[in-house]
Order: C-alpha cells, then structure tokens, then sequence
C-alpha cells in the first residue's frame, strides 16, 4: 500500500516541475489546462518569474498545485494502478486541493479555478500588515495550547506541523505580545513567518464562508482513494464529509501530525512525497519512524522511484 502526500505554501522555489513540462506531455497538458481554466500564465510564473509574483499568497497557491499535479500525473502515467497501489492520499493545506485532485474527487479545472479564488480571498480577508503567523519551535501542540490558555493569549494553533514545529496566527499586535511568552515558557525558536495573514484562523472565517459558495458549485466524484483531511484528521471516503472538512479547512487548525499518526493506524509504511521541496519528508520523520518515504520533484526522482 502507498500514500501520497503533497505540500503546501512556503515550499515553492522558481523552476519547480520545469523539467516535467519541457519532457512529458501529460505535464504540459495539465499546466494549459490550468492556464486556460485560470487565465493566468502559469508557467511564466513558476519557470521565470519576471514581476516577482510568486511568493505572492494569489499566485502562490495556484503555483504549487500546478507543479504538484503535473508532477503526480507524469507518474501516474508511466506506471499502472497495481504498481502504483495508493490507497491514502494528503495534502497540506492547499496541497489538500491537489490531493482531491489526483484522487480524481475534482478536476483539475474545477480545483484550479477554487484555488485561484482561495489564494485571492485569503490575501485579502484582512487589511495588510495587520495580522500574521510565527513558527514555534521546540514544544509540542498541548504544551503550546497550554501556554496560549494559561497566558490567555489571543492567538491560534494555526498548523500542528510536527511535535517540534507549531504555528500560530493572530493579529499581529497578539503576535508580537506572544513572542517573549514562549520563549520564556520553553519555545527555542520564535519566528515570524513572510505571509499575508493569519491563515487557518478565525480571522479567515469571512473568506472561507465565500469560498464555500464556490465550493458548493463543484462537482464531487467518488474515489478509490481515501482523504485524510486537514480539518478533523480523519480517513474520510464519502464525498459528504470530504466537502464538509474541505468548508471548514481554511479557517480552522492543519492538523498534520494527526493525520500521520492517524496514517500510521492503518499500518500504511510508504509514503510518496509529490511536488517541490522535501518539507513534509521532514515532518513526517519527526512525527513517526514507521514510514519509508520518496519525494518525487524532479525527473532524476522518478528514477529513484523505479
């Protein structure tokens, strides 16, 4: 059995799944597509870059979907379901939406156009410069929680990355009163993270509730392939939960380390990193040793993988 997992924002780098579209059709195939059903040029974006856009949350999101899509298609074209054997997929909070789309749960259309409008509303659900995120490094979730609750502090558990890194969102008055608070109270690293806003937070109520009635206009298709979801960190294969988790996700909690330990209950032990950067390899090594894992970002990968 194999899961494939596929990253979020922050792992983006120029260049990512250059070498897919200049040597495989199907990739080629898959960033017109997006082009086309976005009206953006996609792959100027990631291969060139020329007006600095990619680091930007509105051509960030759609980028890193892009490349991971293209990438996992390549794949999944040169060898056979049997081969392949997945069972699980995951994605990191955008890399959710490439995950229901290898999955075949949404098309690629219809999850390229909901991430243009996601990566639109949450850069700019609030007024710039007003709120944001900071990783925390050294605690664990509860304990973090614990300090938050003990020092009622007006901040979010944003991502549970791992049992070292957690991430917390809030207006950025409430960030900055927090940062000598956790590094008093056990934290070893407190760092400020280059975003718009407080993603997976409250303060993205307003943009999720718009982006759901985007999402209540896509088509859903039943799947082979289990989701484990952001959301709740559960193994979700009726479409009617994977919609629900999929409402709730952007203005609520990534529950990562979950979702792997969650993994790791089916006795799953290979995962396959789609998509650029080995960020979450990262992760999961620090969240359980029961997994063999394979990033595939370059076509030099795809010979490892065979």
């Amino acid at each position: 059995m194999t899961t494939v997992v596929f990253p979020g924002q922050g792992s983006q780098i120029i260049g990512m799944a250059k070498d897919f579209n200049d040597n495989f059709q199907i990739a080629r195939s898959i960033f017109e597509n997006i082009e086309d059903s976005c009206s953006l040029n996609i792959r100027e974006i990631i291969f060139e870059d020329p007006n600095k856009l990619l680091d930007q949350t509105n051509f960030t999101q759609i980028s890193v979907f892009a490349a991971s899509v293209s990438i996992y298609k390549t794949l999944e074209s040169l060898y056979d379901e049997a081969k392949l054997n997945i069972n699980y997929m995951l994605g990191h909070s955008l890399g959710e939406y490439s995950a229901l789309t290898c999955s075949n749960i949404i098309n690629v259309s219809d999850s390229s156009k909901l991430l243009k409008i996601r990566g639109n509303l949450m850069n700019t659900a609030i007024e710039p410069n007003k709120s944001g995120m900071a990783a925390l490094i050294g605690l664990d979730c509860a304990r973090i929680e614990k300090i938050i609750n003990q020092k009622n502090l007006s901040i979010e558990i944003a991502n549970d990355n791992s049992p070292i890194q957690i991430v917390v969102s809030g207006l950025m008055e409430d960030i900055n009163v927090s940062r000598d608070i956790f590094l008093s109270n056990g934290v070893k690293k407190f760092i400020k993270l280059n975003v718009s806003a407080a993603f997976h937070s409250k303060l993205m109520k307003e943009a999720q509730e718009k982006l759901n009635n985007n999402i209540d206009s896509i088509k859903f298709t039943n799947s082979n392939i289990s989701i484990i979801s952001n959301f709740n960190a559960n193994i979700n294969n009726n479409i009617l939960d994977i919609v629900k988790s999929l409402k709730n996700q952007m203005a609520n909690r990534v529950r990562w380390s979950e979702s792997i330990k969650k993994l790791e209950s089916t006795n799953e032990n290979k995962i396959i990193e789609i998509g650029p950067g080995k960020v979450l390899s990262g992760l999961i090594k620090r969240i359980s040793n029961s997994f063999d894992i394979i990033s595939i970002n370059s076509i030099e990968d795809l010979k490892a993988f065979e």
